[in-house]
């Protein structure tokens, strides 16, 4: 396959990575909008580079149409430096992620004239080769491990060049679909809502975007590692939590496994907590983030609705849901 890469990229992975030729085995996919693309590099006589790496190209001056029809410049702002902070990521802060919530190892970085390369460790080449698109039971508490693991680590960590409030669909980056959302008690209850989240006692690092498609699994299914930090910042896990539950399960499968799921969650946070913060109360840590498990749900719920109104995820569960939370309030 020929490489789709300019000069001054192919010359800095040689450079870094001891290669004497470098060729692509795979396009994995173009990034969202047309903002790049993602590929699986083979690299010839590398060390002490192993000897398949991924590199993720980003274009920041291409804009394509947007899909669902959003396209705006504030939609091209946010997609922008949603690129910057994973760059960020990877070169200031994932080396802080340990085995226990795994990421692929940021191998090489370089940057030129509207365009980021950012080389990473191949997580199939790693032992991570499976994508599912259902999990089982177990698969499922796998990734609740990583995340309660992940929110563990940066617990009262200030996200410095990262979001200021991790995910993508949080208030302030998302007027416009508040605006089109046509549900009145949600869209007035929308920022006391996000309020509430964003003031919350304990906050960590949120992934941003921790749906199943973000996770990589080992064959047997029973360790994993993320990828796409494009929306990491700081913020209540249960947003992460929320998001990913409502990733794998419909609407039956959520109302009767939601109790099972946070205790699973819970319990790995609070001996995360004992081990790494021991000053932290993990019981109060606990207490607060349950009370804003359905608010967080909610907060996802809201963008959604505005944005896509006729999206799979919206069904009586989530609806039932944001209505309580908004009586509430």
């Amino acid at each position: 396959m020929t490489c789709d890469l300019n000069p001054r990229f192919k010359d800095t992975i040689c450079s870094v990575s001891g290669a004497s030729a470098m060729e692509v085995t795979e396009h994995i996919q173009e990034l969202w909008s047309g903002y790049g693309q993602i590929l699986r590099l083979r690299l010839e006589g590398a060390s002490p580079f192993p000897s398949t790496v991924i590199a993720k190209h980003i274009r920041l001056l291409t804009t394509k149409n947007q899909p669902r029809g959003w396209n705006s410049n504030y939609s091209h702002q946010r997609k922008l430096k949603s690129y910057q902070v994973e760059s960020a990521w990877y070169r200031h802060w994932s080396q802080l992620c340990g085995p226990d919530c795994r990421i692929p190892e940021l191998l090489a970085f370089d940057q030129h004239e509207g365009e980021i390369l950012l080389i990473l460790e191949d997580l199939d080449a790693a032992g991570y080769p499976a994508r599912l698109t259902s999990v089982s039971p177990t698969q499922l508490k796998t990734c609740l491990d990583w995340l309660a693991h992940f929110h563990v680590t940066f617990m009262g960590t200030k996200p410095e060049d990262l979001w200021e409030t991790g995910t993508y669909w949080h208030l302030t980056t998302r007027s416009e679909e508040l605006e089109a959302l046509d549900d009145s008690p949600l869209k007035n209850a929308a920022s006391a809502i996000d309020s509430i989240l964003t003031n919350a006692r304990y906050q960590t690092i949120v992934h941003g975007d921790a749906k199943l498609a973000n996770f990589c699994f080992s064959e047997p299914g029973d360790q994993v590692a993320a990828v796409d930090f494009q929306y990491v910042g700081g913020g209540c896990g249960m947003k992460d939590l929320a998001y990913f539950i409502g990733s794998c399960l419909d609407e039956s499968a959520c109302a009767q496994q939601e109790s099972e799921l946070l205790d699973h969650y819970f319990a790995t946070l609070r001996s995360g907590l004992a081990s790494k913060h021991p000053g932290i109360d993990s019981a109060d840590v606990e207490a607060e983030w349950r009370a804003l498990f359905p608010l967080a749900w909610t907060d996802f719920h809201r963008f959604l609705k505005g944005w896509s109104p006729g999206h799979w995820k919206i069904n009586s569960y989530s609806e039932q849901l944001a209505r309580e939370v908004c009586a509430t309030l």
